[in-house]
């Protein structure tokens, strides 16, 4: 029986070409990287406006032209104070935490591939808290010093979390219970040591647990953002392997990856992120857990967007330190307070919603 062999240039029946597919495939993916990066455009347009506002608003008037003479230099002696001293660094604090918490949050959250992944549920700034709480407290520390061990403090419970839910890997659920659970014992330790402290100490150390962005100096400022400068180019090189680690651990070892040694590293960097901006700022709750979905979900796919995640941060902190300081009826409150006000509604959908998915199989 003669075979049948086909007509050149005909198509078979078995689908397109490898060449059509791997055109689809390049198509699809310079369109998630284009809407990508108008979504971080998008953000940093809102950081802008918000920095700006941030600058402007006050009791101390500041019109647009005495900004822009005193960001070139002409303005009198106290526009200069009023935009540099009292001003600018809030907004410099705020943008750093921002983006710290925000590429926190991403890495925390694609690596273990859990939406709850964050560090305020994992206890890390949890840990950043009590360590800096700790040094005020029990060693009369101040400054620099309190910023360093809120950094140790962080990085100590990191360490903790993933020898506890280390078992011949690290899953993400294993990570996310143990870290629950070792911040529920970081929240006790910290109630104690409140309750334990005289009066007169007792509301410097409530102000630096809610997060705030205020009575920040240039020189803290230079630190952090030297730090943060550094855990930002480890994590531009790194970012290359997001994508594979968000896939399954038997995928991503099909691909080449060394998944154990790669999800290490993305949590460190995580970690250090965060040991940043809560060093600096303190814990501003609930930023690292609501940017990185808002990124996502603007971007339109499910891959991991680290720039985009770390600028929706820094967006959110501006902008609730402008709700924090404007418009609550004139008091002025910490960003703290107003981010928390923001992201419990939301860990509250996102519990309801597992839930839900779980009662339907």
């Amino acid at each position: 029986m003669t075979a049948v062999r086909p007509v050149a240039g005909a198509r078979t029946s078995s689908g397109p070409t490898a060449e059509a597919a791997a055109s689809v495939v390049a198509a699809v993916h310079a369109a998630t990287c284009r809407r990508a990066i108008l979504v971080g455009v998008a953000a940093a347009a809102v950081v802008l406006v918000a920095a700006t506002a941030a600058l402007l608003l006050g009791a101390a008037g500041v019109s647009a032209p005495d900004l822009v003479a005193a960001l070139t230099g002409r303005a009198d002696p106290t526009t200069n104070l009023v935009v540099f001293r009292l001003r600018l660094p809030r907004v410099v604090a705020a943008v750093i935490a921002g983006v710290g918490l925000g590429l926190g949050g991403a890495l925390f959250q694609s690596t273990l591939r859990n939406p709850l992944a964050s560090p305020d549920i994992l206890g890390v700034t949890g840990g950043a808290s009590l360590a800096a709480v700790t040094a005020m407290l029990l060693f009369g520390l101040t400054g620099p010093a309190v910023s360093l061990a809120a950094f140790a403090g962080a990085l100590a419970v990191a360490a903790i979390v993933w020898a506890l839910a280390w078992r011949d890997g690290l899953t993400g659920i294993r990570f996310v219970l143990v870290g629950i659970g070792v911040a529920s014992i970081v929240s006790g330790l910290l109630g104690w040591l409140i309750t334990r402290a005289e009066i007169r100490e007792a509301p410097a150390a409530l102000v630096w647990m809610v997060g705030g962005v205020s009575s920040i100096g240039w020189d803290e400022l230079a630190i952090a953002g030297a730090a943060l400068a550094v855990v930002l180019a480890l994590a531009a090189v790194f970012s290359p392997r997001m994508p594979l680690l968000a896939l399954d651990d038997d995928t991503a070892r099909g691909l080449g990856v060394d998944v154990t040694r790669s999800r290490l590293i993305a949590i460190l960097l995580g970690v250090a992120a965060v040991a940043v901006a809560t060093a600096l700022t303190g814990p501003i709750a609930f930023v690292a857990l609501v940017a990185p979905p808002v990124a996502r979900a603007l971007a339109g796919h499910g891959r991991p967007s680290l720039a985009a995640s770390a600028l929706v941060g820094a967006a959110m902190v501006l902008v609730a330190d402008l709700v924090a300081q404007h418009a609550l009826g004139g008091v002025a409150v910490p960003v703290g307070i107003v981010t928390g006000l923001i992201g419990a509604p939301y860990l509250l959908w996102l519990i309801a919603r597992g839930n839900r998915k779980g009662a339907d199989g």
